[in-house]
């Protein structure tokens, strides 16, 4: 291992940069907060997580309102949404130093290319959640499920960073792997993201227990899941079938989950368009694999949130 870290600073404190930055506090690691609306509580009440992995109170908190007042950090966490990304190119530059990594939690293709245009990609991870939070209110997060992290590095160098992050953060009560294929591990979760994520808006607005209760809906579900299964395959991925089974499966359990692009579609908020569905469909199409189901609910999607997506 050539590569550790000591601050952290977590951007887009959501219910992701909530949830794992108060775990990674909470295990005594100098996490630093960038938080906008929800800076005042957070100030005054810390931060709360009810969770099915165990409640925490984090009561005090490194709480910043700007990337020039947290300065260079070793670690950067960008947990905000894609939507966001305009955002970068002035939030980034005040943290790094030479030897900073940037690890992205968002979901879907092109956010680590993304920051990689900024940073470089020799300081680029990214990370996928197989998890359920929403934040119920500012600076509270609700965990229903779920929790396992899968880190992998943009460009595999030797240093061992996505090791040294997966041990951290399991220390730090947080499951979590090293994958020694980022591509592999995004596909993986847009092959839940895509059809439940997607269906949940094209509906107009319901939950993953809506849709498994909805007849042929869950047909249209699996479907789905096959067309990404296919399509990351004819990218050199290795996805198994029973990828299909099992993500259909531990959602059943989770009842009335709201996705989280179905929360931003019901509440006015711009939805992660292009890097959930928009640049997969693309990849796909580059891939030559037909995907006629994606293609559909991407002009339904499209509809349903505005023509300008």
């Amino acid at each position: 291992m050539d590569w550790t870290f000591g601050s952290v600073a977590v951007v887009g404190a959501g219910a992701v940069g909530l949830y794992y930055g108060a775990r990674l506090a909470a295990a005594g690691e100098d996490v630093r907060f960038l938080l906008r609306s929800d800076f005042e509580a957070v100030r005054r009440d810390g931060i709360r997580i009810d969770s099915v992995a165990g409640d925490l109170h984090l009561r005090e908190v490194k709480a910043f309102r700007s990337a020039e007042e947290i300065g260079p950090v070793d670690l950067v966490i960008v947990a905000w949404k894609a939507t966001a990304n305009g955002l970068l190119e002035k939030v980034l530059p005040p943290l790094l130093h030479e030897g900073t990594q940037v690890l992205t939690l968002q979901n879907g293709l092109g956010n680590c290319e993304r920051i990689a245009a900024i940073t470089g990609a020799e300081r680029v991870l990214g990370a996928m959640c197989f998890v359920c939070l929403n934040r119920v209110a500012p600076g509270q997060v609700s965990h229903t499920a779920g929790g396992r992290i899968s880190v992998g590095e943009l460009v595999n160098d030797g240093r061992g960073r996505a090791g040294e992050i997966a041990r951290r953060f399991n220390a730090a009560g947080i499951p979590t792997e090293a994958s020694p294929s980022l591509a592999e591990t995004q596909w993986k979760k847009l092959v839940w993201n895509i059809p439940f994520n997607g269906l949940a808006i094209a509906e107009g607005g319901v939950t993953t227990k809506d849709l498994l209760e909805t007849p042929g809906m869950e047909g249209e579900i699996r479907s789905l899941m096959a067309e990404v299964i296919a399509a990351a395959r004819a990218q050199g991925l290795v996805l198994g079938d029973d990828l299909i089974e099992s993500n259909v499966e531990r959602t059943r359990p989770m009842g009335p989950y709201r996705p989280s692009s179905m929360i931003d579609f019901v509440e006015g908020r711009e939805v992660e368009f292009e890097a959930i569905w928009g640049e997969p469909l693309r990849r796909a199409r580059a891939a030559g694999v037909a995907v006629p189901r994606l293609a559909r609910l991407a002009d339904r999607i499209r509809e349903r949130i505005g023509a300008g997506a």
